[in-house]
């Protein structure tokens, strides 16, 4: 509990100063575009097109455009967020300093004010009221947005919320969201109380504010003050999991500085060494498109991740021939196919639909379609690329030997994510590993955790009478291949440390 409280304020403490750097560069570039535009109308329409069609991008497809030209972590969020700061700046500047009263300006000039004099001695006062609410709506734009920066390995408090989606965890989601929202609330009220004040205060106010926001920006940089040698990135699902972050911590010790990160980017930020060590699958196809190495789990927190689809027992009713249809893959796909398999969607960016019809036809299993018109079979699938290969060969595989139609719905998230849709009806199947099995969703006691992983077989048989029992879930005949979790790093600085097993690592982290 306490590592959590302390977990908790760390991202509070960088969610705070992540909205204040993006919000200060916002301030110094919308303000002068406002005062900019409120001279030269002509470019108003443009900037202020330009500002609105930006504000207008997915916030997620925003960062993941700042990917390639910034990389990861706070430069691409820092990016990201300033963009969507200032459409409302720029705007209120721009309708501020317009909407002073001509008459005051001309009686301003008829004193013998210079258009400088004019601009910060009448208009921006006058304006600063509505100027004020234009930082207020940007900061709370910002508090909130901010929460995606997790995904990219920016920190903030988006690590407890996407943990907790990735988890169905709804207590992490409320640790993540209940202080982002508290955050701008408290923000706004403060700002508020700032565009209140008369004309004199308000001016005292304005000269400190960009100081005041210079002083919570670094907020984002006190955790960085107690890292640690190297520096991890984990996904938000395996921060979260016993047989994660969580094991690693009780079994191992291990004390490392940890960032939340996606899937998606993680490999490619060891790559370019952005981040020390990360946690991956042991069959993905970047371990050797990065030449990435698995650190030996020499206490064995991970058990075995054999494959296998997992199918409603009133779905095999339902469609007769399923059972059949999806054991035609069983023991077909080893370790290094698997790993083949991933390495052309993950590297060479083909798509998992040719890569499964390729495999197939490999394999001798590929037939074309029938009608489909006996009943349509909904596939669901996690989201990594290993995942939608697998339900596009078990889509192939139906629709060639059968006359069911097929759904997928690939993408549905972290593992209680896409075992709640299988459980409440919304898919009749997906392809599940043994170990997530036992440990994220059976999650029984130590010792017969204990008993059972040391042996492939034990842990599949557990599973499988596990869930017929408590879900009327059947597990049918694996895959073959075994995804375990792993901790990985690049060959090179892992030679170089001589480190080669998990134990190595917390050796190397303990001595400073």
């Amino acid at each position: 509990m306490r590592q959590q409280s302390d977990k908790l304020l760390e991202q509070t403490i960088q969610h705070i100063g992540l909205t204040f750097i993006s919000l200060f560069i916002a301030v110094i570039v919308g303000l002068p575009l406002g005062i900019f535009i409120s001279r030269r109308r002509q470019f108003s329409g443009a900037v202020l097109g330009v500002a609105g069609v930006l504000q207008t991008i997915p916030s997620i497809a925003l960062l993941g455009f700042m990917i390639p030209v910034l990389g990861i972590g706070p430069k691409p969020a820092i990016a990201a967020l300033l963009l969507y700061a200032l459409l409302p700046i720029i705007r209120n500047t721009f309708t501020g300093i317009t909407g002073v009263d001509a008459a005051v300006k001309e009686a301003a000039v008829a004193m013998g004010m210079s258009k400088w004099q004019v601009l910060f001695k009448v208009e921006l006062p006058l304006a600063m009221p509505v100027i004020f609410a234009g930082i207020r709506t940007a900061t709370v734009i910002t508090v909130g947005v901010a929460t995606l920066a997790s995904y990219i390995a920016a920190g903030g408090l988006g690590e407890f919320i996407f943990g907790g989606i990735s988890l169905n965890n709804t207590n992490m989601i409320l640790a993540g969201a209940i202080p982002a929202a508290m955050l701008a609330i408290l923000f706004d009220f403060l700002l508020s109380r700032l565009q209140k004040l008369d004309i004199k205060k308000l001016k005292t106010a304005t000269k400190t504010l960009p100081a005041l926001l210079v002083v919570c920006s670094f907020f984002y940089f006190i955790p960085s003050a107690y890292a640690t040698k190297l520096k991890a990135g984990f996904t938000p699902e395996f921060m979260g999991r016993h047989d994660g972050n969580l094991g690693l911590q009780s079994k191992y010790g291990l004390k490392i500085s940890t960032v939340v990160i996606s899937d998606a980017v993680m490999y490619k930020a060891a790559f370019e060494k952005q981040l020390d060590v990360i946690s991956g699958y042991s069959t993905d196809g970047r371990l050797k498109a990065y030449n990435l190495v698995v650190l030996k789990d020499d206490k064995g927190i991970f058990p075995p991740y054999y494959a296998a689809p997992i199918v409603r027992e009133s779905s095999l009713k339902k469609f007769a021939e399923l059972e059949k249809i999806l054991n035609l893959l069983a023991n077909k796909i080893n370790d290094s196919v698997m790993t083949a398999l991933n390495y052309k969607t993950d590297y060479l960016h083909q798509t998992p639909e040719k890569v499964a019809k390729d495999f197939l036809v490999a394999q001798g299993l590929w037939k074309s379609p029938r009608n489909g018109n006996e009943g349509v079979v909904r596939i669901g699938s996690k989201i990594f690329g290993e995942q939608y290969i697998l339900a596009n060969i078990y889509s192939m595989l139906i629709k060639g030997n059968s006359d069911y139609g097929v759904s997928t719905k690939t993408g549905l998230g972290g593992t209680k994510i896409c075992f709640d849709a299988l459980a409440n009806d919304q898919i009749d199947f997906y392809p599940e590993y043994t170990g997530t099995g036992l440990l994220a969703i059976l999650q029984p006691q130590a010792k017969t955790v204990d008993s059972v992983t040391g042996n492939r077989e034990a842990t599949y048989n557990y599973v499988k009478a596990g869930f017929e029992q408590k879900y009327d879930i059947k597990w049918l005949k694996p895959i073959g291949f075994n995804n375990a979790y792993a901790l990985m790093m690049r060959r090179q600085q892992a030679d170089k440390l001589k480190i080669k097993t998990i134990s190595d690592l917390k050796r190397y982290l303990e001595n400073r």
